[in-house]
């Protein structure tokens, strides 16, 4: 099986809510949101949401079977600020690869596709992003790509009576 990463569109909305759909709900202390709350999203709000702008790519990653028939089982977020003051920074957002292909590089190679294109951007100096502290091989994926830790929010998230830390991370461009 190989990896590929595109970025994704309007037409690849049902695929991006399926993966978001499934790891939400696979892994609820790794989010912000629930599974809940993104499943009363409209699809075409989803499409809107992953239709690249010139401040806003949604990646895919894809895996290839030994047909030949791609599926997408990773996803990330890239958004540039847009106020004057913030221009020079970008958000990674949305991280998730499914369990099932969790291990074959594909959030590796979504993290290079985010890193190439914010190169792309003109002016943008630095990257930033927020992990809780359940999700460990996040954590090691973002640090092997560079990130670092400068603060982290005790009290950040609390869900199913369990209390979770954001370590909010940087890394320059």
């Amino acid at each position: 099986m190989s990896v590929s990463v595109r970025a994704l569109g309007a037409a690849d909305a049902q695929a991006y809510w399926d993966v978001r759909y499934a790891t939400l709900s696979s892994d609820p202390f790794a989010f912000g949101t629930t599974a809940e709350r993104f499943a009363a999203l409209p699809l075409e709000q989803v499409a809107q949401r992953v239709t690249p702008s010139d401040t806003r790519v949604s990646f895919g990653a894809f895996l290839s079977g030994p047909d030949g028939q791609e599926a997408l089982v990773g996803i990330l977020t890239l958004v540039r600020l847009d106020s004057p003051g913030f221009a020079h920074r970008a958000d990674v957002l949305g991280v998730a690869v499914l369990r099932e292909a969790r291990g074959q590089g594909a959030g590796d190679a979504l993290m290079r596709a985010a890193l190439d294109h914010a190169r792309s951007w003109e002016g943008l100096t630095s990257l930033h992003l927020a992990v809780t502290d359940t999700q460990a091989a996040a954590r090691r994926l973002y640090e092997r790509h560079g990130f670092q830790v400068w603060g982290t929010q005790p009290d950040a998230i609390r869900r199913a009576g369990q209390v979770l830390q954001e370590h909010f991370m940087w890394r320059p461009v």
